[in-house]
This record gives structure tokens, C-alpha cells and sequence, in this order.
């Protein structure tokens, strides 16, 4: 089979513009689709990418289409409608799913692109934009491994960990209990933040003494980061997205038959944020949500 020359993004928001400034670099052909924010679409025009107009005409340009969206009802959108990517699909296309998706609508539309002559795998990722911005992402793949060969020097372009986890739909499995670790982690980092605040205890001691123990984390120094020194770029995932990953991941839980309370309990720590407002806002705003119940109304 021919080698990968020409790649399709669509979702070129915080995770995104790294992926595709780096394809861009190791010297592919890359088109991108407009959504919200022309801002990084532009930045990648300006690099040398070309825009479609509509998923139908970026998937007929490329020879992978790598999507990059919020959810999967956005993604099923973007492949379904009628402009849509199975709409302008060619036969041997593949589509590589970064969306942080549902594993039975995953194995859905894998079924649909097959009909259509076409590979889907999914290819997940962690890590934050800063690493996407540097090319080193993480990324848990599902799929027929020969595909996912064929595609891996694309792959390399943005990540510098590549795990295969099984077949279709198993990259997401494994993505929803890595973000169901990680939510859980900062959702009782946050709680021990706000005791901390309203308890009179100094956030930097509590530091201090995490970091040299078995409690630290990732995690825990991203948060601390962001409300000890101020550094707005840790953690830019939004609360939003962190529900859903807990409420696909319990899902998944569900299908599996396993009680997971801990899960449900993060899973409710963020949907209560949601309800407060915060939900366009990042992770690490759990805290200030904590801290304003209870306070007076001015």
C-alpha cells in the first residue's frame, strides 16, 4: 500500500493545533475544517495547510482524516450529515478518531466506514496542549494493527508514546480509565485544597510534604501549579469535557457490570461545578466552585 501523503484535521482547537503544526513540520500535506475558532485554522493556513470547506471535501483530499472533536455526538455529526466524511469518503481512506469518544458509537462508525471501502481506528491521546504543542502526545490506539502501521510515521509526527490497546474501540476504553484516574485524582486534589484554604492550612507546606510522599501525582502538582504559582497553563481541559469523560467511562462500567463510586462521585463533583457555571471553564476552577458554597450572597 502507498504510503500516507496527504492528511485531513478536523478539530484544530488546544490539542489539534500542536497535532497539526507537527504533521505540517515532518513535511505532510495537510488540510484543515474551519469550526469556532479561526485563530489556530489560520496559524496552520499560514504554515502551509489548505482549508475545506466541508468534512465531505477534506476527507475526498486525504488519505487519512484524523478528527479531533468534542464528543462523540459531534463526532457523528461530522461523519453522518450530509456534507459529512463518509459523504466524501474514497475507498482505502482512514480515519483516525482523537476524540476522547464513546467506545460503542466508536465501534459504530467503524462498522459504517468499512462499508464505504473505508479503515476507522481510533487513536486517543493524553498528555495537555503544551506537549501537542511540542510533539509529544500520548496516544492509545484500536484497530487492525496493519492500518495502524500504515499510519504511524503520522502518528510519530505528534507523539512521542504509542500504545496499541486491541482492537476498535479499546484505544477509547483505555483513554476513559486514564481520564477516570486522572478526574478522580483532581477532583479529591481540589477537595483538599479547599479545606486547606477555608482550614487555615498553608498550600505551600501541603505542597511541600505531598510532593516528598506517596500522595504526589501528576496531577496534584498541575493543580498546584495553577492556584500556587499561577500558571493558567496546566490543566487546560474543561469541566465540561471532564464530566463527559467520567459519564462515558461509567458507562462503560455499567457494561461491564462494576460498581465504580468513586468514579460517580468525581463524575458528581463536576456536574455540581456544571450547574455553578463553570462549565467552559478548566478543571482546576473546581476549587473556586468549592469554595463559593456557602458564602453569603453580596
Amino acid at each position: 500500500m502507498a504510503a500516507i501523503e496527504k492528511v485531513g484535521l478536523i478539530g484544530a482547537g488546544l490539542m489539534g493545533h500542536g497535532i497539526g503544526k507537527n504533521i505540517l513540520l515532518k513535511g505532510f500535506k495537510l488540510t484543515v475544517l474551519a469550526h469556532r475558532n479561526r485563530k489556530p485554522v489560520d496559524d496552520l493556513i499560514g504554515r502551509g495547510a489548505t482549508e475545506a470547506k466541508s468534512p465531505a471535501e477534506l476527507a475526498a483530499a486525504s488519505d487519512l482524516v484524523i478528527t479531533c472533536v468534542g464528543n462523540s455526538p459531534q463526532l457523528e455529526d461530522i461523519m453522518r450529515r450530509a456534507d459529512g466524511v463518509l459523504a466524501g469518503l474514497r475507498p482505502g481512506t482512514i480515519i483516525a478518531d482523537c476524540t476522547t469518544a464513546q467506545p460503542q458509537s466508536t465501534e459504530a462508525l467503524a462498522a459504517e466506514t468499512a462499508a464505504k471501502g473505508g479503515h476507522f481506528v481510533d487513536t486517543p491521546l493524553t498528555r495537555t496542549p503544551n506537549e501537542a504543542e511540542a510533539g509529544k502526545l500520548g496516544v492509545m490506539t484500536g484497530g487492525d494493527p496493519a492500518i495502524l502501521a500504515r499510519i504511524r510515521p503520522v502518528i510519530d509526527a505528534f507523539a512521542d508514546t504509542v500504545v496499541h490497546c486491541g482492537p476498535v474501540g479499546a484505544g477509547h476504553k483505555v483513554k476513559l480509565l486514564n481520564n477516570l484516574l486522572a478526574l478522580a485524582a483532581a477532583a479529591v486534589t481540589v477537595e483538599a485544597f479547599a479545606v486547606a484554604k477555608k482550614g487555615g492550612v498553608d498550600l505551600n507546606a501541603l505542597r511541600e510534604i505531598v510532593t516528598a510522599g506517596g500522595a504526589n501525582s501528576v496531577m496534584f502538582q498541575r493543580l498546584a501549579s495553577y492556584h500556587l504559582d499561577g500558571d493558567k497553563s496546566q490543566l487546560q481541559f474543561a469541566l465540561a469535557n471532564a464530566q463527559k469523560d467520567l459519564r462515558y467511562c461509567l458507562q462503560v462500567a455499567e457494561g461491564a457490570a462494576v460498581p465504580t463510586p468513586v468514579a460517580a462521585a468525581a463524575h458528581q463533583l463536576y456536574t455540581l461545578a456544571i450547574g455553578m457555571g463553570y462549565g467552559e471553564r478548566y478543571v482546576p476552577t473546581t476549587l473556586d466552585a468549592l469554595l463559593s458554597l456557602g458564602q453569603k450572597p453580596v
